[in-house]
């Protein structure tokens, strides 16, 4: 009975710390919810494996993390998928060491397992024209979808920041509209002419829609009345993606890095586009140039006279 009782303090001690880590997530580093849902997912492996060897966090030794880690390659987990994990684990073990909960870091020599440089998908203008092209502008739906995915293009936005947009931040006449990105945090960014005239002829549509209240202010509204969800964006992507017989891997992710290539290949500079996108990092623009580097290899390939069969 006492052993039972321990068992259930243990874990309630558990659950309290990573209740106080997600608010540390939300509150002191400003990610967004579905930010902070992966740094949850991801610690799922860390807690079933102090469950299953009745450890408190304070207990847990470098060879105990390698042992983990070891148990993830063991069940055919990616490379990738473990360096996430990694991650996520030596974040949350920083924050027990801020809050004082362990004196020494055990992840600290934890190292992540090398992987290759994995570039995005990126779909041509051509492309991007011809998934446009099997939308029926003739349609509420259509119209608003032929928006949102020339919007997404246009501005190089996420798909939270999309389906967030609010009328009070689309400033058309100085052609840019503001963002909220990541943590909370604003950014001004330009909007194409096209992409403005497909949101005033979806607003047409719009105007005659029940919008419920609380939704006045969104711009992309579902059926129901209220802001377009994020699952929506994605399934009805895919429709048209297969519509126009494209065989890439696309979702809406896959138009802001249509956004950034096409400006980097037309020389754009990189710290305008880091700004654009709402990037803290540098270097997390700068795949792009790797993106770069490939299509002008390619261009030289296909049209070089040297190169030609």
């Amino acid at each position: 009975m006492r052993m039972k009782k321990n068992n259930q303090n243990l874990a309630n001690t558990k659950d309290s710390i990573i209740d106080k880590y997600r608010r540390y997530l939300l509150l002191e580093k400003g990610l967004s919810k579905n930010t902070i849902d992966a740094y949850m997912t991801d610690l799922t492996k860390l807690n079933d494996y102090v469950n299953t060897q009745r450890l408190a966090y304070n207990e847990l030794e470098f060879t105990h993390l390698e042992d983990l880690i070891a148990s993830l390659y063991d069940q055919k987990i990616k490379a990738r998928s473990i360096a996430r994990i990694i991650s996520s684990i030596k974040s949350f073990f920083r924050f027990l060491e801020l809050d004082e909960y362990i004196q020494n870091d055990p992840s600290e020599l934890l190292e992540a397992p090398k992987i290759g440089l994995k570039l995005p998908v990126v779909l041509s203008i051509e492309e991007i024209d011809q998934i446009l092209g099997v939308i029926d502008l003739s349609t509420l739906e259509g119209t608003r979808n032929a928006a949102i995915i020339e919007t997404l293009y246009s501005c190089g936005l996420r798909v939270s920041e999309l389906t967030g947009l609010k009328f009070s931040n689309l400033y058309f006449d100085e052609n840019f509209i503001r963002v909220e990105g990541k943590g909370s945090k604003q950014r001004l960014v330009p909007i194409s002419e096209i992409a403005i005239n497909k949101i005033n002829n979806y607003i047409l549509y719009r105007n005659q829609q029940k919008i419920k209240k609380g939704n006045e202010d969104i711009v992309f509204i579902s059926a129901r009345g209220t802001a377009i969800s994020r699952i929506m964006v994605f399934h009805f992507i895919k429709e048209y993606v297969e519509m126009a017989g494209i065989k890439k891997d696309v979702s809406p992710h896959t138009f802001r890095h249509s956004f950034a290539t096409h400006l980097l290949e037309r020389g754009a500079n990189i710290r305008a586009i880091q700004e654009m996108m709402g990037h803290e990092k540098i270097t997390t623009t700068e795949i792009y140039t790797h993106l770069d580097r490939s299509f002008l290899r390619q261009e030289i390939i296909e049209h070089h006279p040297r190169n030609k069969k």
